[in-house]
């Protein structure tokens, strides 16, 4: 999955936290949510224009992460790890690195993801 591929089908599947989601599809989009982000905050140094596109974009990165956490065979509800510093996070970043299951598992089979 590209680049434009990946944050298409983000924003499609804006509520979606039913599936799976490839490395590709989660990675494209965190680049995508930091590029916009520090480009906002390069345009508005106050921070407002950051904070609505964050706003905007909070639903389809929880959503992305709870399926790439689904392709890993885990829960997406581990995301609240985030709020445990460090630990959490190190944890967070080894899962969403990590392959997926390569054959079907409790949450869908790889080519529905």
């Amino acid at each position: 999955m590209n680049f434009s591929e990946s944050i298409s089908t983000c924003f499609t599947k804006y509520s979606d936290f039913t599936g799976r989601a490839t490395r590709s599809e989660f990675w494209w989009f965190v680049l995508f949510t930091f590029l916009v982000t520090a480009g906002c905050n390069l345009v508005n140094n106050s921070g407002v224009l950051s904070g609505l596109f964050s706003l905007a974009t909070l639903l389809p990165s929880l959503a992305v992460g709870a399926r790439r956490l689904h392709d890993t065979n885990r829960s997406g509800w581990l995301q609240l790890l985030w709020f445990i510093p460090v630990i959490g996070w190190i944890l967070l970043i080894i899962w969403d690195t990590q392959a997926g299951d390569s054959g079907t598992n409790r949450f869908d089979s790889p080519d529905l993801a």
